[in-house]
């Protein structure tokens, strides 16, 4: 299926089920913003990586105007809705100031992935929040936790999360987890140790010798 969509291109990865709160300032937001508000109807955030615009992106729909300002700007609680892939844009739509897109929505899956694997994941990133000591309420039980709720805590680069987008199913998005928290943990590790080697450095040490 295609449709024509408003888009919002942002230098961010939105996923399904995130809740993504925006402050709009450019008229032709604003007017996007408002329009869906009023009628319904969701607007997609394509992302946007070195100034070019992706084909992927996700939808998100207008859940609440939280404040209105003087001088028309305005506070948005937003939420992703689901995964579509530009075909073309379309920069001048009649009577808008803003522009849009024809999209398709790929097939994904969110049931396909598996128990023990998203647990390992969970634990590594818990595990790296340790390190980097944050402390982080998922706000979900380890059993609904899904890949999507854990991809920005992760430590991916923009465009590691962007690829993540693209992968359709939930066992894909675990193994990409799993692997890139595989290669990061470790090399944080290593800079923990050579930190403490540091800090001890010119230190009085007890230290024992050897009976060479």
């Amino acid at each position: 299926m295609t449709n024509f969509i408003p888009i919002f291109p942002l230098g961010i990865v939105v996923y399904p089920g995130e809740h993504l709160n925006l402050h709009i300032f450019e008229p032709r937001y604003k007017q996007m913003i408002t329009e869906c508000s009023e009628a319904g109807r969701p607007f997609g955030i394509p992302t946007v990586i070195d100034n070019k615009m992706g084909d992927m992106g996700t939808m998100a729909e207008v859940v609440e105007i939280s404040t209105v300002y003087q001088g028309g700007e305005m506070d948005v609680k937003t939420k992703g809705v689901k995964i579509f892939r530009i075909l073309e844009t379309v920069k001048l739509v009649p009577d808008k100031l803003y522009g849009g897109a024809i999209v398709t929505y790929p097939d994904t899956t969110e049931d396909d992935g598996q128990t023990e694997l998203m647990l390992k994941v969970i634990s590594a990133v818990r595990q790296l929040h340790q390190l980097l000591k944050v402390d982080k309420d998922f706000k979900k039980p380890d059993q609904e936790l899904l890949s999507y709720d854990l991809a920005h805590h992760a430590g991916l680069s923009l465009e590691e999360e962007y690829e993540l987008l693209g992968l359709l199913h939930e066992l894909q998005r675990q193994e990409y987890l799993k692997r890139h928290l595989g290669k990061v943990i470790p090399m944080l590790t290593e800079m923990e140790l050579l930190k403490d080697k540091i800090i001890l450095n010119g230190h009085f040490k007890n230290l024992s010798s050897f009976d060479l």
